[in-house]
């Protein structure tokens, strides 16, 4: 029984909730995975701050243009229609709300919807990037990120203690065992895994979180 999803998993269950068309920008690393899972029918624009819209799957390994690569310097493809632009251009972008959906990673998300993903404090190498300008810009903000850290330490919190990326700005909430809304300064839980016990999600969270009637099931493809 999956006691936990993997990173594939976790971004294909947040690939499921992109719009048809929707202007979407992912996040260095880990959520650059969502582009991978599209669901049949769909089409998001991935769009990418060093200058590229409506790039497409990674190349074929050994086939890879060096000239064309993501802000997290990884090689891509471009889909009929892709564009190019200047870095200020791409910012505007962002500045000007032409973004549907920003998916970041985390250190710790707060009831309220406060992200820090940039710096783990004193004795880390804080990177920034664009994410202040995303988590602003885009008119939805969407986590992926595992429940806890490494050493057990909830990642879901009442209050952030390392350096903010952004104030009240994130809505959803995809782990590694829970999709989980933040709507009026509370997480309010959507679905978890059927393993799980609400008791056990909530010892694992550090922030009350409010229960519906009805609460799915997280069920993902193995991969």
């Amino acid at each position: 029984m999956t006691t936990k999803l993997s990173n594939a998993q976790i971004a294909w269950r947040a690939a499921q909730d992109i719009d048809d068309g929707a202007y979407v920008n992912l996040g260095i690393g880990f959520p650059e995975m969502v582009a991978q899972y599209q669901p049949p029918g769909r089409q998001a624009v991935f769009h990418t701050e060093n200058g590229i819209l409506n790039f497409g799957e990674p190349p074929i390994a050994g086939e890879e243009d060096w000239d064309l690569i993501n802000a997290g310097k990884k090689a891509v493809t471009l889909n009929p229609g892709a564009a190019f632009f200047h870095h200020a251009d791409s910012f505007a972008m962002v500045r000007g709300g032409h973004l549907d959906v920003a998916i970041l990673g985390a250190y710790q998300v707060a009831e309220n919807g406060d992200l820090a993903n940039w710096s783990i404090g004193a004795g880390g190498v804080p990177a920034v990037g664009g994410a202040m300008d995303l988590v602003h810009g885009a008119k939805r903000v969407a986590v992926i990120t595992e429940h806890v850290t490494k050493t057990g330490a909830p990642k879901l919190v009442k209050r952030c203690t390392l350096p903010l990326t952004g104030v009240a700005c994130v809505t959803r909430v995809y782990t590694s065992l829970a999709v989980i809304d933040i709507e009026n300064g509370r997480f309010v839980l959507r679905e978890k895994l059927p393993s799980l016990s609400l008791e056990e999600l909530q010892a694992l969270t550090g922030a009350e979180f409010l229960v519906p009637d009805t609460v799915a099931d997280l069920v993902v493809p193995e991969f």
